[in-house]
């Protein structure tokens, strides 16, 4: 444990990751907000879903500190049903972090599978795969995710959606990002599966799926841990978006899109503190997990380069797939050499 502790910290990717005041400071912003979300149970000061604790007569209390109205047990005010807008704020972050998280996961795998099977099997097989992700590309992921979303809410009653609306979300918005996973590990299965160990593992007679999961699929792995860090952000947004509609998580389970959406309702009306707050939080996870993201991409492609060179074309691919479609800017560092390159693989 001690040598890879140590190994860690001469790492060039260490190295930079604590040479950039922005990364350190968004990883601790990251950090601590994951922290207190999910001790949010032992730490906030109110259970706000809890229908037996919460009373009207404490509906539409301001903040403590802007209004002489307010009471410092609801520092941030409380909305109309009376409940705490600090302790929603708390319990609503962790599970909008929980929907990032396994919708990121589900891409992941998916993306994965298809990209494997896509550069493995090649031909006809590689050319379904590979057009479905084209004709995908040309909707926004949200567009994708509304759609998967009305599908399930046509075959199911409302009572029904809301019990599985956290599996149905997080389904929408991994089958909406799993193409940039797919189509970089495909990258990657055409450059290796030409290789000698691969070549070695046909001769002794070794199944395809054995030589993909076993041989293939652990020298892939590096450019989607790239993409991952990216597509994390974008993920709690998009749930935030699709529960401001209205089609995301219900009122009974609500995330921070689902408390915008609540006290967008009464921002008319001057109640400003129920909307505001939980923006507020949801742009400064999305902002720091963005910093982190960007921050960790660019050394730890550095590092895929010297280590594993024909990772670098795929991860850099990975990166001016991401810069195309918005979620970053295209880092400067790679040379021209293998920026032309992995734009020609794009």
């Amino acid at each position: 444990m001690t040598a890879w502790l140590n190994k860690v910290a001469d790492s060039d990717v260490w190295w930079s990751f604590k040479s950039s005041w922005l990364t350190v400071a968004a990883a601790v912003a990251t950090l601590l907000i994951i922290l207190i979300s999910f001790l949010s149970p032992v730490l906030a000061p109110h259970t706000p879903f809890d229908p037996a604790t919460l009373s009207l007569s404490d509906g539409l209390k301001p903040p403590v500190l802007l209004s002489p109205d307010g009471e410092w047990a609801f520092p941030l005010g409380t909305d109309d049903q009376g409940r705490d807008v600090l302790s929603s704020i708390m319990y609503g972050t962790r599970l909008s972090l929980i929907v990032g998280f396994a919708s990121v996961l589900v891409a992941m795998v998916l993306g994965i599978a298809l990209g494997l099977v896509s550069g493995y099997v090649g031909g006809t097989t590689d050319a379904v795969i590979m057009r479905i992700a084209d004709v995908q590309l040309t909707f926004p992921a949200i567009l994708v995710a509304l759609l998967i979303d009305g599908i399930v809410r046509g075959l199911t009653s409302v009572k029904q959606h809301d019990e599985i609306a956290v599996f149905v979300i997080v389904g929408a918005i991994g089958l909406s990002f799993w193409v940039q996973y797919a189509r970089t590990v495909r990258g990657s299965v055409l450059v290796e599966k030409n290789k000698e160990y691969v070549q070695a593992a046909r001769v002794i007679g070794l199944s395809p799926v054995l030589i993909m999961v076993r041989h293939v699929l652990p020298n892939v792995t590096g450019p989607v841990l790239v993409i991952a860090t990216l597509n994390l952000g974008l993920a709690i947004i998009s749930e935030a978006t699709l529960s401001f509609l209205g089609v995301g998580l219900p009122s009974t389970q609500p995330s921070l899109g689902t408390l915008i959406r609540i006290g967008n309702e009464l921002l008319q009306s001057g109640e400003w503190w129920i909307t505001v707050f939980p923006g507020i939080t949801l742009a400064s996870l999305v902002l720091a997990v963005n910093l982190l993201g960007a921050g960790l991409a660019v050394p730890l492609v550095r590092w895929l380069r010297r280590r594993w060179p024909a990772w670098s074309v795929a991860a850099a691919g990975a990166l001016a797939d991401a810069a195309l479609l918005g979620l970053m800017w295209l880092p400067i560092g790679f040379g021209p050499t293998l920026a032309v390159r992995a734009l020609e693989g794009v």
